[in-house]
């Protein structure tokens, strides 16, 4: 098998329809592949969208196991040399995985290759960025950003050429391609010690502990049909009912515990 696509889903199956239809028309020739469909525990039922597609394998998991632990689910049950991780949100263009394949094929340094993310309007979606500081949840949850935009904009690499092809410090998790085997730690490709958030910016981390790249390729287009989730509410409330940013904070901590304050 060359090529498994991971996708796990969560309370995301009108979403998840667009993008299947997507791969059902993408170019995948000269490519023998299959898509691991990993239901977290959420109540979709998605066996009629298995069985619409031979190359579909429909997990359902017992319990929400996060991002990184549905997405370790799927990668234990596929077989493929290449493995991309993909959110149920995205839509893909025509070509978009078959030119993420060749850039990781024939560049062997390079441990992580992502595309370059639009917004469903066309707009350019930020998905790249340097390495959080400590304070940057402080600085996008609360209004000290809106007097430091700059170190936000940095943080985005919003003054980046976002038309060439560049290493970066870090992908967002929504559309990652990498090889069977690399970046593995007992078996598994995520840290499931982050049940959401920041298990992309661990792993992208670690490529670079490694001695590898994370490669920011805007000749391959997905769309993402992104919602903030955790912002949905101010910082002084969100921290205390809405579990999504609670989440978000808790991860922040065990990143930084992990990888040192700086």
């Amino acid at each position: 098998m060359d090529l498994s696509i991971i996708i796990v889903n969560y309370k995301s199956r009108l979403k998840l329809e667009a993008c299947l239809r997507s791969l059902a028309v993408s170019d995948f020739s000269g490519l023998e592949y299959e898509i691991i469909l990993v239901e977290n525990a959420s109540g979709d039922k998605l066996a009629d969208l298995a069985a619409a597609d031979k190359h579909i394998n429909l997990i359902e998991s017992a319990r929400n196991l996060g991002m990184g632990g549905g997405n370790n689910l799927g990668i234990a049950a596929s077989s493929g040399k290449l493995v991309l991780i993909a959110n149920p949100d995205l839509v893909f263009s025509r070509e978009a995985v078959k030119k993420l394949v060749s850039y990781l094929t024939n560049n062997r340094e390079a441990a992580i290759v992502g595309p370059k993310l639009l917004n469903p309007d066309g707009s350019l979606q930020y998905s790249c960025a340097r390495f959080p500081s400590i304070f940057l949840p402080v600085l996008r949850r609360t209004a000290v950003g809106r007097y430091l935009p700059g170190l936000i904009d940095r943080y985005l690499m919003k003054r980046e050429n976002h038309q060439e092809t560049k290493n970066v410090d870090w992908l967002l998790g929504a559309c990652l391609l990498v090889r069977r085997g690399e970046l593995l730690t007992d078996g598994k490709l995520f840290d499931e010690r982050f049940f959401m958030y920041f298990e992309d910016v661990d792993l992208c981390r670690r490529a670079h502990r490694q001695g590898k790249t994370v490669v920011y390729y805007p000749e391959a287009e997905v769309t993402h049909n992104h919602q903030r989730d955790s912002a949905r509410l101010p910082w002084y409330l969100a921290i205390f009912k809405d579990r999504l940013a609670q989440e978000h904070l808790k991860s922040w901590w065990k990143y930084f515990k992990k990888w040192g304050w700086r």
